[in-house]
């Protein structure tokens, strides 16, 4: 009876060991979904407000020199470039107790000016420029003030951080309404974003949603699945004269497209690649097809571009 109760006593233990482990231990997030951003280091032209508590004498504004350096009032010059405000207040504050200018000095440092205010922000969006970052604010603040992504915009924006541009961050986007709060990662004065251009599918002719489909760099698409984007074929449209244009360099290459073929599985769908064209004429056309052809070449530019 005792080894019963005991061999109970042990079980009993251990599921409340593996219970308590579960609940003192949070989820796993996948690294891929959380993005940090960096601490701000100090830079050549920051100006720092130093104070050295209850002396005045030392403490003062000081502007940070193209070497990296400031020059205090007493105690020399001192390298701070790359620091932290923390680990500069540190660091002015070993030196004054090994200079025996304080037993037990307290530092504090505050970059009160960033040399670069602004964030540069660039690419696939309507103005490009500088803008300048006063407060808080992030990823989708400063696409906004640059007038929005463009309709070619890329879903992901490149964030290259001043104090480690060797280390840019891949930053997903959604810019539908009410998503904005979930993906608007920080960025820091000095910082430049670059948002890249996605890819474009022309799906052109006798289709539902005729107009152009973004296509990011790592999205594969067929021709068959561009046709369904764009709402699939009608029932007037000619399959077996569709077309697939490439443009490679600067010339235009035509080839059939026998859709029907593949939606029969005879033969396998095709790729389709940033600037391609899938062009089904309506069945009763009487155009000839090479007009049909530059005709649907014409109107890119004026399409409507779905996936925003």
């Amino acid at each position: 009876m005792r080894n019963r109760i005991a061999k109970l006593l042990g079980i009993s233990v251990v599921v409340l060991l593996i219970s308590a482990a579960s609940v003192a231990q949070p989820a796993a997030v996948p690294m891929s979904s959380v993005l940090y951003a960096p601490t701000l280091r100090i830079g050549a032209g920051d100006l720092l407000d130093i104070a050295v508590f209850d002396s005045p004498e030392l403490s003062g504004k000081l502007r940070v020199s193209e070497a990296g350096e400031v020059t205090l009032p007493i105690g020399g010059v001192i390298r701070v470039d790359g620091l932290t405000a923390e680990a500069a207040g540190s660091a002015i504050a070993e030196r004054l107790r090994t200079r025996d200018i304080m037993t037990d000095p307290h530092v504090t440092v505050f970059i009160s000016e960033y040399a670069t205010q602004g964030v540069t922000v660039t690419g696939e969006v309507r103005t490009p420029g500088v803008y300048p970052l006063l407060g808080a604010h992030g990823l989708l603040d400063l696409i906004s003030a640059a007038g929005g992504p463009t309709p070619t915009a890329s879903r992901q924006a490149t964030v290259i951080h001043r104090g480690d541009p060797q280390h840019p961050e891949i930053v997903p986007l959604d810019f539908h309404a009410g998503s904005y709060a979930q993906v608007n990662y920080p960025v820091q004065p000095g910082d430049t974003v670059v948002l890249a251009r996605a890819g474009v599918v022309y799906v052109l002719g006798d289709v539902g949603h005729p107009g152009g489909f973004l296509l990011e760099q790592s999205q594969r698409l067929t021709a068959l699945q561009a046709v369904s984007l764009a709402g699939g074929a009608n029932k007037t449209a000619a399959y077996d004269r569709a077309k697939l244009i490439h443009q490679r360099e600067g010339a235009r290459i035509e080839t059939d497209l026998p859709l029907k073929k593949m939606l029969a599985n005879k033969i396998p769908d095709v790729l389709v690649a940033d600037g391609d064209i899938v062009y089904l004429p309506p069945s009763g056309s009487k155009v000839a097809a090479s007009k049909a052809v530059d005709a649907a070449l014409a109107i890119t530019t004026g399409v409507l571009i779905y996936g925003r």
